[in-house]
């Protein structure tokens, strides 16, 4: 059997509209098609539901208690919020219960945590931890961020390179104390470690020394010691050499700061007459004179020297008071050794050097002034393991 066709529309009037296909049955489109849009825009638009309905709005501040409940910062916030909420969640038909009643509860338990650790003190211990974090990170330094007076520990125990020091007190054991730094200029390209090391150990030599006159008062194992840069930090532009007593054998306690402003003029007066005298003995050469008697007979010159000036400076104004006696008394020693160093200085071969060595020595008073240091209220005994004149 054929299909047969539908019966055909009658002709539409000339002038009309012309009809196309079948027209829709209703205010939908055929079957299978989407909605059309109604008199409240497109479904899904803001504001209605599918057939036109305003959606639910959720309560802001059931919103605001879950959050307050949730970060703990406030507790007592998000317990009020939600309680203010839940009636106006009711009266306004909102959304936003369960977020007020979570809310809630979240701030409830964390009521009773803050009570339970103020009562019990865990929670000051954890704003007492929270604190000493804090302050240890504070105290943790870049080496070259160290400043003059600061006392520190090295985790790697002074080793070629630190990446950071913990600066502690200095009444406390520290490996370090900081006793001022240079930078490095007119130096355009990396000049390597040597170049710098030799530098800064006669910089640093000479800032430890301003820094610490009252040299017996610094520990028999602390020594000149500095943090320089390294060729990668020198390409970001590091210049800087911070200088230090610091020892590597163990930490120490106290400070050996004694510079200019922390003493009175006649500590600074007496300590920097004498200190050259123990300063040049360090020089003393490796070799005997029988290996290289030239380097000998100089540094014999270099004591002599120390040695008058010292006698020069400490006599050539009067000293009043209790240090009036024994600057005197040492006075006379220095002028004394003064012709014993001569002798060495002038010694013509090794044999005659050797003839006159012990005797200098012997000339040179062993405590260098220990009654006027303690007229002078200074560091008095040398540090265990020397004599006066710096031999262990």
């Amino acid at each position: 059997m054929e299909p047969t066709q539908p019966p055909q529309p009658p002709p539409t009037p000339q002038g009309a509209p012309q009809q196309q296909g079948w027209p829709a049955p209703g205010p939908y489109t055929s079957p299978g098609m989407p909605y059309a849009a109604g008199p409240y825009g497109p479904p899904g638009a803001p504001g209605v539901g599918p057939y036109g309905q305003p959606i639910r709005s959720t309560n802001g501040l059931a919103i605001g208690s879950l959050v307050s409940g949730i970060v703990c910062c406030l507790p007592p916030l998000g317990l009020v919020l939600g309680l203010i909420a839940l009636p106006q969640i009711r009266k306004k038909d909102q959304a936003g219960k369960g977020l007020a009643i979570a809310g809630i509860i979240l701030s409830v338990t964390s009521c009773l945590l803050v009570l339970i650790g103020f009562v019990t003190g865990g929670f000051g211990s954890v704003v007492n931890g929270f604190k000493e974090g804090m302050d240890e990170a504070a105290r943790t330094k870049s080496p070259f961020s160290l400043r003059t007076g600061q006392c520190f520990l090295d985790d790697g125990k002074l080793e070629e390179y630190a990446t950071d020091v913990e600066i502690v007190d200095c009444a406390k054991p520290h490996d370090g104390e900081v006793t001022g730094s240079f930078e490095l200029t007119g130096i355009a390209k990396w000049p390597g470690e040597s170049a710098i090391d030799e530098l800064a150990e006669k910089r640093c030599d000479a800032i430890n020394s301003a820094y610490a006159l009252d040299t017996w008062a610094i520990p028999v194992d602390v020594w000149v010691f500095y943090y320089m840069p390294s060729s990668q930090s020198w390409r970001g532009d590091d210049r800087t050499v911070t200088c230090a007593f610091a020892s590597e054998d163990r930490t120490f306690s106290g400070s050996v700061r004694s510079d200019a402003p922390m003493l009175t003029a006649d500590q600074e007066r007496f300590l920097e007459a004498v200190n050259p005298i123990e300063t040049v003995s360090y020089r003393e050469p490796d070799e005997d004179p029988d290996e290289d008697f030239a380097a000998n007979q100089a540094w014999a010159v270099e004591m002599l020297a120390a040695v008058d000036e010292a006698r020069a400076e400490l006599g050539r104004d009067p000293w009043t008071g209790v240090t009036k006696a024994p600057v005197a008394a040492l006075v006379k020693q220095l002028d004394a050794a003064s012709k014993q160093w001569g002798k060495l200085a002038g010694a013509a071969d090794a044999d005659a050097y050797w003839e006159a060595y012990d005797v200098a020595w012997e000339a040179l008073p062993e405590d260098l002034g220990a009654d006027a240091r303690t007229a002078l209220d200074l560091t008095d005994t040398p540090p265990v393991g020397e004599d006066a004149s710096g031999s262990v």
